[in-house]
């Protein structure tokens, strides 16, 4: 039996939390129960891949129950321990308390290769966005901007490489090498177009960071549906896989790609776009010491282009390939980056 199916067991996973949890949180007596929900359940003989959620009911002193989101990411062959260390690292410099939030990370399991983590209780900023609700956007782009400025704020001396692989555009997965080889095999059309893109984008990357020993902490997945709304003054950032040492550009560069073409998607409004995006920037540089300047705006163009290209990708390699959708994103960063390109 596949050890990771131990976690779908409610009577085992009451025994874990009650061993490594409980003790977390003096004010609790005993995990009375736990209900079970996959959000990622890839389960093979003995390999794995699973996101779960336990909603756990806490018994206290006076028998009252709290119900807590515990989560567990787990995969049998990327052990999720630099997710923990990354959480705690961020933890233990401001993000366990005030407005701008993470998730709790609570242990790392070596025998699941799993983080477990206290998960935050919200609706994410891209359920907003789909539903046109433009006093939440514009509610909660401002929270995410001093986010990234905060993350991107501290000091790095203590930090490690939390995922090293992440940290360049060229060896982010899967990898140049690997995306230039799957579109010269399936849409040759868009070959000589890609080689260029990359070409440019990680060139530009490799030059900046040679001319920097200054390295900042980035999220490496900055995106709406990573944005949580707790509360009407509180958010967390959720999602640490990808955290790494790199071009603080990136995330903001990758945010706005992101934001931009949601907003496109759903609701389809150019200069609302363009009001978001502006909301962004300047609370980002509002809650920063970085002062916006052409050549900081010349990598959060690069790191904008790389990203369309990352969602052109995605549309075109996934499952059920979408090639549609890709040709406009394709054709955009071509005009961008002044590449001459016949199929636009």
């Amino acid at each position: 039996m596949n050890k990771i199916l131990q976690l779908f067991d409610e009577k085992y996973v009451v025994g874990l939390l009650t061993e490594k949890v409980l003790p977390l949180y003096p004010d609790f007596k005993e995990v009375k129960s736990v209900k079970i929900r996959a959000y990622k359940k890839n389960i093979w003989e003995h390999t794995y891949h699973v996101v779960i959620e336990f909603k756990t009911i806490f018994l206290n002193k006076k028998n009252k129950q709290t119900e807590l989101p515990i989560f567990c990411s787990a995969h049998s062959d990327e052990p999720r321990k630099n997710v923990y260390d990354s959480l705690k690292f961020l933890w233990e410099h401001g993000f366990g308390k005030g407005k701008l939030s993470i998730p709790h990370p609570l242990f790392y399991s070596d025998y699941f290769k799993g983080t477990f983590y206290r998960g935050v209780e919200g609706r994410n900023l891209y359920r907003f966005i789909r539903e046109d609700n433009k006093k939440e956007i514009e509610s909660i782009v401002p929270k995410a901007a001093a986010w990234f400025a905060k993350l991107h704020s501290i000091d790095t001396k203590e930090a490690r490489n939390f995922n090293k692989e992440n940290s360049r555009i060229e060896t982010v997965f899967p990898g140049i090498e690997h995306i230039l080889w799957r579109i010269e095999e399936d849409y040759p059309q868009y070959i000589a177009a890609y080689k260029e893109i990359y070409k440019i984008v990680n060139k530009r990357e490799k030059e900046f960071l040679a001319s920097t020993k200054k390295h900042w902490l980035v999220h490496g997945d900055a995106h709406p549906e990573n944005i949580i709304k707790m509360s009407p003054r509180k958010i967390a950032v959720i999602d640490f896989t990808d955290l790494c040492l790199s071009d603080f550009a990136r995330d903001i560069g990758a945010f706005l790609q992101q934001l931009e073409f949601m907003i496109n998607r759903k609701i389809s409004d150019k200069k609302y776009v363009g009001k978001v995006k502006k909301i962004f920037l300047d609370n980002y540089f509002l809650n920063s010491d970085i002062k916006l300047n052409s050549d900081i705006q010349a990598r959060i163009d690069n790191y904008y282009y790389w990203t369309a290209m990352r969602t052109a990708t995605y549309f075109l390699i996934k499952d059920k390939p979408e090639p549609k959708r890709s040709h406009p994103v394709i054709c955009q960063v071509c005009k961008g980056l002044n590449i001459k390109n016949k199929l636009c």
